[in-house]
């Protein structure tokens, strides 16, 4: 049985869905306001890891990723680019789309932005305001009273009395308490406002999810997953929110994945050290970042440098040339055997909370068998389990010879024109003149493999 490390409880549980055979699940997606960066890449990646597995385990998926297309740095982006609102979301989700693609992420089953469930969102705002969470201050703003919701602190772990205003928590006089976050801001010259029962303004950022998840999904879902940045005070508020709007369970498990770190810092925009996907991906294959962050699992730190990467992308390309060795007509993906015993060791890993460090480690386990045997059924069985992560879907040629989309690389035509001179060379036994071309290949970043079929070359 499927076990999920549940941060509500702090232990792995057995997944057990709400209804039978179906598993419905929301993660909150991108604040659109800029390009996405690698923390964001892991969360992209991590949370269709699982969307996929839990696919591949025979549940019926109802997956939700949000677009945040409202908040106070879209529209101080938007003032500072001299751009609409709408155009600078509509630039960023593309951009987006774009990095998601590229890294073999599959879509959502929706997609929603925050601006299409305003109505939702005050919806959920007047039940708490019935339920008396909610109370509208003297400046305006719609807030939650923090300290009449009983269970507070029980995602995060802290203590109610011992929380000050934070990250993210605006302190503010007009506040029955510090603590308290506003549900809907009063409107402010040159904003975008939409009309209430407290008067025109905006939601904020926390009720949006909880408007959006529960429209989608239903008031009580099993699962909602992040960052792990977002569990406080996000995901905190949301849990208030929803369970004191529809006085019910909210979510069954709650999945964080670990931080990006660079240098021992969390890779952030706020402090600067962050890498987008989109400069990444001009030095990396998009495969190869994508491997990068499965083989880590998804609740550990994921440290970030540039040896990592090449190390990522020496060890697929282990994989692949294993599956070229049989041949292209024989390294096709087939329908998985999950009696043999690497299948069997394959779902053990991944039912054990998503344990892809563990699963790459049978695709490596297979690419050495598949090196000994050159058997199809094995390179069958290494595509067929690599595929349920995202990972060897291409031709192996094409990943072998795919160059860095910065590098001025010899172009393909070019390096088998030289191949080609090597060949005539060796045919009139001027043998230095085919080891001098070998090695200026080599310098150019092109290994040749001889064999008795001939020469093929990858990159390096």
């Amino acid at each position: 049985m499927l076990k999920i490390y549940n941060s509500l409880t702090r232990e792995k549980q057995d997944f057990v869905p709400i209804i039978p055979g179906s598993a419905r699940m929301y993660v909150c997606g991108m604040t659109v306001y800029d390009y996405c960066h690698l923390g964001h890449a892991r969360v992209l990646v991590v949370f269709d890891m699982v969307q996929r597995w839990l696919r591949a385990s025979g549940l019926q998926v109802t997956y939700v990723r949000n677009i945040t297309d409202i908040d106070d740095k879209i529209i101080k982006r938007a003032v500072e680019s001299k751009q609409s609102i709408a155009e600078l979301t509509a630039r960023f989700i593309a951009f987006m789309d774009e990095d998601a693609a590229a890294l073999g992420v599959e879509p959502p089953d929706h997609e929603p932005r925050a601006t299409a469930y305003v109505p939702q969102m005050l919806d959920l705002i007047g039940q708490l305001e019935k339920n008396g969470l909610a109370y509208q201050a003297a400046d305006g703003d719609v807030n939650f009273s923090v300290r009449k919701f009983a269970g507070y602190g029980k995602l995060s772990g802290k203590s109610i009395d011992d929380l000050r205003a934070g990250e993210r928590v605006e302190v503010d006089t007009a506040k029955e308490d510090p603590l308290d976050f506003v549900l809907w801001k009063h409107a402010r010259d040159n904003e975008p406002f939409w009309p209430s029962p407290w008067g025109n303004g905006r939601p904020g950022w926390h009720i949006e999810c909880s408007a959006m998840s529960s429209d989608l999904l239903g008031k009580h879902f099993d699962i909602h997953g992040g960052g792990q940045d977002l569990q406080f005070p996000h995901h905190e508020n949301e849990i208030a929110q929803s369970e004191g709007a529809h006085l019910c369970r909210f979510v069954n498990y709650w999945m964080h994945n670990g931080f990006v770190r660079v240098a021992d810092e969390k890779m952030s925009k706020s402090l600067g050290n962050f890498f987008t996907i989109r400069e990444i991906l001009k030095n990396y294959d998009a495969e190869v970042v994508r491997f990068f962050i499965l083989r880590a699992h998804y609740r550990s730190p994921l440290n970030y440098s540039d040896s990592h990467l090449d190390d990522a992308r020496q060890a697929l390309t282990r994989l692949y040339t294993a599956l070229k060795s049989v041949g292209a007509a024989d390294a096709g993906a087939s329908p998985v055997d999950w009696d043999e015993p690497h299948a069997q060791r394959f779902r053990q890993a991944m039912d054990d909370d998503f344990n892809t460090p563990e699963a790459c480690a049978v695709l490596f386990d297979l690419a050495a068998e598949l090196n000994r045997r050159k058997s199809p059924a094995v390179a069958g069985q290494l595509r067929g389990l690599a595929g349920l992560l995202g990972l060897l879907t291409r031709d192996p040629q094409i990943f072998l010879q795919a160059a860095p989309s910065n590098e001025t690389a010899d172009s393909v035509a070019d390096i088998e024109a030289r191949i080609a001179e090597r060949v005539a060379a060796k045919k009139n036994k001027d043998y230095a003149a085919a080891d001098r071309i070998r090695a200026d290949l080599l310098a150019a970043g092109v290994v040749l493999e001889d064999s008795s079929a001939g020469t093929t070359w990858r990159r390096s």
